[in-house]
């Protein structure tokens, strides 16, 4: 079965709003150009990236799906962005970390089983992920985002995905190790989008739209997880045919899954109750 358009949410961890509006110069070239729109986005709370990631794939609060901290993991229960686009035939892939696979598949992580896998029934149609064990302040642990970006394309090319998300924990790492007001940060938030800016227009030229964006932002001392706008907001920038919200307007992260829904001419499931953005 044909969706009625194919899409890639492109999640780069722990990026604040300031660092992408003025560190991201591919991104906001294209905002400038017109190729992009832009928006501020505000995290669900605790602005923790375990419950930020199941909240932007079922649209609901960590105070319902239940993921309350990145300790406390498991397969959610409520219908998300994979469930709802493989049950439409539409196939999915994912290359993201390993707790994406926990709360959307099986829980607990297979090291072996669960890190690569192509399952025509789904939730998950391709999956590629990545653990980062062994991550601390001394051994970031985060694979090249190059070849994450490849890995994605990778799976559009030879798997005709309809629905992609990637996620890169990279900028959260460098945050956390150094801050977001220095020299290492500014550096890392360039090379970033010069690497997403090598494959971000093959992807539209193979007829994605493309949605980049955080889980959440992070303050100057490399914290998040509570109420404050510098751990909660992050910017969205989305390249496709549709119109959204004036310019200055902020955008609530349960917004997002059932946006990408549809984008895709996904039936939204009844959980998801926020407003779509994207029209």
């Amino acid at each position: 079965m044909a969706l009625k358009s194919k899409l890639l949410l492109i999640i780069l961890d722990g990026v604040p709003y300031r660092n992408w509006r003025r560190l991201m110069g591919n991104l906001e070239g294209w905002a400038q150009s017109g190729e992009a729109q832009v928006w501020k986005m505000r995290s669900v709370l605790p602005s923790t990236s375990a419950c930020c990631y199941a909240s932007i794939h079922t649209g609901v609060a960590p105070q319902v799906h239940g993921i309350l901290s990145n300790e406390n993991r498991f397969r959610v229960t409520q219908p998300d962005i994979f469930s709802e686009v493989s049950k439409a035939g539409g196939k999915t892939g994912a290359v993201t970390h390993s707790y994406w696979s926990e709360f959307f598949r099986s829980h607990p992580f297979d090291l072996v089983e669960d890190m690569e896998f192509d399952e025509p029934r789904g939730p998950i149609t391709h999956g590629r992920f990545h653990t980062m064990t062994g991550y601390n302040l001394k051994n970031q642990m985060t694979p090249s985002d190059v070849d994450l970006f490849a890995t994605l394309t990778m799976l559009t090319r030879r798997h005709g995905i309809d629905y992609g998300i990637l996620h890169t924990c990279t900028l959260d790492s460098m945050g956390h190790r150094f801050g977001h007001d220095c020299h290492e940060m500014d550096h890392a938030c360039y090379a970033m989008d010069g690497m997403l800016a090598a494959f971000l227009p093959g992807w539209r030229e193979a007829g994605y739209e493309a949605i980049v964006t955080a889980d959440h932002g992070q303050t100057n001392r490399g914290h998040h997880g509570g109420h404050d706008d510098e751990m909660q907001d992050f910017a969205l920038y989305y390249f496709g045919p549709a119109k959204g919200p004036e310019a200055g307007t902020l955008l609530d992260q349960l917004q997002l899954a059932p946006t990408v829904l549809s984008r895709l001419g996904v039936e939204i499931p009844a959980t998801m109750k926020a407003k779509v953005f994207l029209e």
